[in-house]
């Protein structure tokens, strides 16, 4: 029973994942931003799909496409460059907290037959979670098997945790710089007030002169 409750919650909880499908040129990059935490794992899954003229449809695999991924971080150093094949796994952990940029760009061992090919890419992108290996749950005995499947559910609370600091680390960061702005707002509106001020006094000081000057008053 406990174990039920347990894979129950397991499935029900919550993953931070990103899946989609782009369009793609051949050899032409496509990039997308991840906001990640610090100290995360992220794991991405991709496959590519060639678009087939006779058929009007995307195939199934493309062989002899190789799609080079490049990660980048907040700080503009690259984490990973690494050239794989028409499907694959890539995965980087994070050093600091911020909107990482991960780049995928077909590399055609063909590329004269391939030259002008639509492509699809099919991309996953899991942050923080750590796959659960069913097989190895199913080798233990049921004491294990709760106690595996325990721990793999704290450490996905922690990854909550970390991204709830993180979050809030932001809105503390959003609200410093929207009290700066509204400050820098109030004291421009000040400054334009006296500048207003200032001249209006001019005038009428310019304006008493010539009229001193001129004897009409």
């Amino acid at each position: 029973m406990k174990s039920q409750l347990i894979g129950f919650l397991m499935n029900f909880w919550i993953s931070f994942s990103l899946a989609l499908y782009f369009h793609s040129g051949e050899r032409e990059e496509k990039c997308i931003i991840e906001d990640v935490p610090t100290d995360t794992l992220v794991i991405g899954n991709y496959k590519v799909q060639r678009w087939d003229m006779h058929k009007q449809d995307f195939l199934e695999s493309a062989p002899g496409l190789g799609m080079f991924v490049t990660v980048t971080a907040p700080s503009a150093e690259v984490l990973l460059s690494k050239l794989y094949g028409p499907q694959g796994t890539f995965s980087f952990t994070s050093y600091l907290s911020g909107e990482h940029i991960i780049c995928l760009q077909s590399n055609s061992t063909r590329f004269v037959a391939f030259a002008g090919s639509k492509l699809r890419i099919h991309l996953d992108i899991r942050v923080g979670e750590h796959f659960l290996d069913e097989s190895v749950v199913q080798a233990k005995d049921k004491v294990n098997e709760v106690n595996f499947r325990l721990e793999h559910l704290i450490e996905q609370i922690h990854h909550i945790s970390k991204e709830q600091n993180y979050e809030r680390e932001r809105e503390e960061k959003f609200r410093k710089t929207s009290e700066e702005t509204n400050s820098n707002i109030l004291w421009w509106a000040i400054v334009q007030t006296l500048i207003l001020i200032s001249i209006g006094i001019w005038q009428i000081k310019s304006l008493r002169d010539f009229f001193i000057s001129k004897k009409l008053v």
